[in-house]
């Protein structure tokens, strides 16, 4: 069993999904619960959050899904000439978008530096939909889509399909598997993903846990 902390984000990140070895790591998470924080965020399949019922306030988040690309095609049948590949100097335009957008979004500067992060531009020249990567690893061959949204004036035009679809072009030039999370009731951006060839591959909640 294997449960992931990620502690470059404030609170910590923990990751625990059971891939049919659903007591092997419910008991791993006992047996790590005194190294963890007074207060983290936490991916954790059905159940696994019973290992915090004691002692723990726990805060729900929504059920998601885990969804893995399974098929190129819809990713490449996509007209993508609209979109540019963006760069650090993006930056500024990129924290307005994602404020006006998606407040509160899992984004790090450092993330744009991995050359995978991708924005289609309005009339006046400013960024208006984006998609990028939570992970991006060419040496294991994974990534992790995240941080995609649209401006709420330029909703439902298809740019989010358009600006995934070109990121996914690019990462499959150095990578093998791409994921991404999605919240179960956001039925328009899972409608997008299948779209492009996404399948749900695994189902878990997101929750913050603080103790008591």
């Amino acid at each position: 069993a294997v449960a992931l902390l990620y502690t470059d984000a404030e609170p910590p990140v923990l990751l625990a999904i059971e891939n049919d070895n659903f007591e092997p790591l419910q008991a791993l998470l006992e047996a790590i619960k005194p190294r963890l924080s007074g207060r983290f965020y936490s991916h954790l399949s059905p159940g696994l959050e019973q290992v915090f019922a004691s002692g723990y306030k726990l805060e729900p988040h929504g059920e998601h899904y885990k969804m893995a690309l399974k098929t190129a095609e819809g990713v490449k049948e996509v007209n993508t000439a609209a979109v540019d590949r963006l760069t650090p100097e993006d930056l500024p335009q990129l924290t307005a978008l994602y404020k006006a957008s998606y407040p509160g979004n899992w984004f790090n500067p450092r993330m744009l530096e991995t050359g995978q992060y991708f924005g289609i531009r309005g009339e006046g020249g400013e960024l208006i939909s984006v998609a990028g990567v939570h992970v991006y690893s060419p040496q294991y061959k994974v990534a992790a889509l995240g941080n995609i949204t649209t401006h709420p004036d330029r909703r439902g035009g298809g740019l989010g399909t358009t600006v995934t679809a070109r990121l996914c072009q690019s990462l499959l030039e150095s990578v093998e598997v791409i994921g991404l999370n999605v919240k179960c009731d956001n039925t328009a951006a899972v409608h997008v993903y299948r779209k492009l060839g996404f399948e749900v591959v695994a189902r878990y909640n997101e929750i913050m846990v603080k103790a008591e």
